[in-house]
Order: structure tokens, then sequence, then C-alpha cells
């Protein structure tokens, strides 16, 4: 056995804590512990439900820790039975020295025998270590074979090897505890966003894509970066933390008004109460034509008109771009006099209809589109609610800013370029690409990819978004939907 000091364990220790890769932990309390004893050989077990699954291997005399994960593959899990030993340390929380495995009558080693007759190999000496946490709770199982002296000849463990293998043992098992632990919180908290998206999807089928193309073109963008742009390379946690504000950027729509969100025409649900009003009022003018047959003709005319008119509303109602000519002539047609079922009279439109009608652009009204604006208001304050901490406490901010522009002109802060971070620039560039090119958008066609980066290229000229990083989304291909 190595000189060993108390130091040694703190080092350790740290060491353990600070590894946050569970597969790299359990390959440090391998190496550690063969280090410690001076054994020739070590395997990690690890506990799953009633069996135990091989983890990893190293063997000092042959060198072969990277054969580990083709073990894994292959090497079947042990039961927790009383015939195999690792087991036995796991079920009665014990530490198990055995000086020639040969010997035992007590466990199966048949495995350990024929491993050997095909590696020209004697396993003699074994110690094994249950891996039991400060609660009580065992993980796996720490198994060590063929202890060496200073000539290098096998030797049974000595006993205080077994007091140092199980206190590094308890360390590794209590780190591999927190790393469980945080693992299942970061599982539940993705959960949590899947589920959210799905909500946001089930509830919307217009919106349905949005959220996972974006987060599509961001992994692909990252991935990129990996690749050909070391200097901007994000760690696996940087780029987990980024892509959770994506998935999140839309989570307050789940309280915007579906007639809003869903808003298709421009008249929406009030096109059906114009139809009716239509249709009662052409119904009138008939009835008055033929109680008065002298009214007949301007009856007929009225008719005509309203029909006419009509006509126009349901051409506008979907047109993409209404120029000034169709904005007058509706303001014309909202005029016209429209009879009831009581015979009272009343405008074609209302002054609601007559506002939504005569939107320029889109289908929103500018009352609905601050409705549908605050939808990253909202995003800010559940977010906020959640406790994101560490490398997810910017999430909230990043999720909440994705309409700010670089230039002041984005809502709902109106934050310019020195305080919007990278994420936040980038995050704007796919939100605006996947609005220009969905394909599941009942207002509008989607847009051809060359078409909708050329209008992120005069965004950039004009100072709204970040040209550098719109460069480089072009450059990885992310965008390409064909290419996924």
């Amino acid at each position: 056995m190595k000189a060993f000091s108390a130091d040694h364990l703190i080092q350790i220790a740290i060491a353990l804590s600070a590894e946050k890769n569970i597969d790299r932990l359990l390959d440090m309390i391998l190496k550690e512990a063969i280090t410690i004893s001076t054994c020739d050989a070590g395997t990690v077990y690890v506990r799953e439900g009633e069996q135990l699954f091989f983890h990893n291997t190293y063997t000092g005399a042959s060198g072969f820790p990277d054969a580990s994960s083709n073990m894994r593959k292959t090497m079947p899990p042990l039961k927790l039975t009383r015939e195999y030993v690792s087991a036995c340390a796991v079920l009665d929380k014990k530490k198990i020295n055995i000086p020639d495995v040969y010997e035992s009558v007590e466990y199966d080693f048949s495995g350990a025998k024929k491993y050997d007759a095909m590696n020209n190999y004697r396993t003699k000496s074994m110690l094994v270590i249950p891996l039991e946490d400060d609660k009580g709770e065992v993980l796996g199982a720490l198994q060590l074979i063929n202890a060496q002296n200073e000539k290098k000849e096998v030797v049974p463990f000595p006993a205080e090897v077994e007091d140092i293998i199980y206190a590094l043992a308890s360390l590794a098992a209590v780190s591999l505890t927190n790393r469980r632990l945080a693992a299942q919180v970061l599982d539940t908290l993705h959960s949590f966003v899947e589920v959210m998206v799905e909500a946001i999807d089930t509830r919307s089928s217009y919106n349905a894509n949005h959220t996972k193309s974006m987060v599509g073109y961001a992994r692909k963008f990252l991935e990129y970066i990996g690749q050909h742009h070391d200097n901007r390379t994000l760690t696996e946690e940087e780029a987990d933390s980024f892509l959770m504000s994506v998935w999140l950027h839309d989570i307050g729509k789940l309280v915007i008004p579906l007639e809003v969100m869903d808003k298709a025409t421009r008249l929406g649900e009030k096109k059906e109460v114009v139809k009716n009003r239509v249709t009662v009022a052409c119904l009138m003018e008939e009835i008055r034509g033929l109680k008065n047959p002298e009214e007949k003709e301007k009856a007929d005319e009225a008719i005509k008109n309203l029909r006419d008119a009509y006509k126009l509303i349901e051409e506008c109602d979907t047109k993409g771009f209404l120029p000034d000519d169709l904005i007058e002539k509706l303001k014309q047609a909202s005029q016209l006099k429209c009879l009831d079922e009581n015979g009272c009279e009343q405008t074609l439109l209302s002054e609601d209809e007559l506002i939504a009608i005569t939107v320029r652009k889109g289908t929103l009204t500018d009352e609905e589109r601050n409705i549908m604006q605050s939808h990253v208001v909202y995003t800010g304050r559940m977010l906020d609610k959640m406790n994101f901490e560490g490398i997810y406490a910017n999430v909230p901010k990043w999720a909440a800013a994705h309409h700010e522009l670089l230039d002041g002109s984005g809502y709902p802060q109106h934050v310019k370029a020195d305080d919007i971070p990278l994420q936040v620039r980038f995050l704007t560039i796919i939100d605006v690409y996947d609005a220009l090119t969905a394909e599941d958008r009942p207002y509008k066609p989607p847009m051809p990819p060359e078409k909708a980066l050329g209008i992120l290229d005069n965004m950039a000229e004009e100072g709204k978004i970040d040209k550098n990083i719109l460069e480089l989304f072009k450059e990885s291909k992310a965008w390409d939907k064909k290419g996924s």
C-alpha cells in the first residue's frame, strides 16, 4: 500500500465533489482506489433496482480503461443474490476481503475464472467495498483485484487498506448521490419544460411547431460552433441553460386568449356576425320590395350594394396587405345602412369591426397586438416564480427578452444593444426566422428561406439584430431544415 494521508483524502473529496459527470466520477473513484491499494485491477458496479450493472473497469497491468464502454454493453447485470460476492457486499453493507478466490466456496467466481482462462491471467486476492452514502443507501460496489507488494507479488489486501478504501467509497457514494439528485432535479426541470411546451402546442395548432423548430435551429447552431469556432464553444451546461431559454421563451402564450393567438383573418370571429347582418339586411330589403312595389328598385339596389360590400369585406379579410384605396373603399362600405330583424337601421360595420377589417398588414388590431405582445411579460413573470439558480439563473431574463431589438425598437422593455446579451440576440434571430418560414400560420403562407434570410439581412443593416451572429447563423446552415 502506498503512503496515504488525511490531506490526500481531503483533496480526493474536493475533487469528487467538484466532478459533475457521473462517468468521470466513477472513473476517478476506481483509479484512486487502485492507486491507494496498489492493486492490479478494479471494477465498479452500480445498483439499479435488484441488479448490479457493470459500469467501468481498469486493469493496471494491461491498461485498457477505454474498453469499459464496450464491456458495459456486453456484460450482463448481476442479480442481487448471495452467490455473487459483489451482491453480498451490497446486501449486507459490508466489506469482503478474500485472500484467494480460487479457494473460496462461498461465492460464484466462474466469471473470473473464465476471464482468467481467456486472458492468461490469475485472479487471486479480492476486496469488495459497498458504495454506501451518508443516508445508508448502497449505490453499488467497488471491486478490487490482486493487491501487490513492493516486489509486484500478488498478496491479500491488508486490513489497513480496507478502512481507507471504505472511506473513499463513502465519499464517492455521497458524491454520486449528490450527482444523481442534481440529475433528477434537472430531469424534472426538463420534464416540466416539455409539459409546458406540449401544453402550448396542444392549445394552439397554429403555433404547434414553433418552439420545437427553434430548439432544432439552436442545437444545430451550437453543434456547428463547437466544431468550427473553438473560441465560441459553450460548455454542456451553458448550452443546456441557453436551450432551456429557447424551450421556455413562449410559455407566456398560455395566458393569451386563443381568439387573439389563433386569429387567422382580420375579422376573426366577427366575420360571422357581419355575414348574418348582411343576410338579414338583404332579406329585409326583399320584404320591403315585396310589400312596396314602388320601392323594389331601391331595395334591389340596396341588396346589390350590401352584397358587393360584403364581397369586398371577404376579399380584404384574408388579403396580405391593404393599400390606401382598399381601406378607403372599406370605410365607405362600412357606412351602408342595414335593417335588422326589427326594422331598426344600423351601419354595415361597427366601429370595432371597421378597425379590424382595415388593419393594413396582418390580422391583429393594435389592441390585439398589445395583448399578443404581452406574452413576453407573462413569460418573465411566470419564470421569475421558479427558482432558477447557477448557470440557469439567466433563463427567465433571456426567455422574456426575445423580442427586444438592438436599436431599442423591440418590446417589452425597449432596451438597447448594451443590455441585450448574445444569447438573446441569437434567440431573436431564430424567432424571427421561424415566424417568417413557419408552415402552420393560418394568416400567411411560409416564406422561402432565402427571402427570410434577406429580411434578416435588412434588419441587421438597420441595426435591429446582431449582424455577426446572423452571419454565423447563415454560415452554419442551422436554418436549413432539408439538411436536418
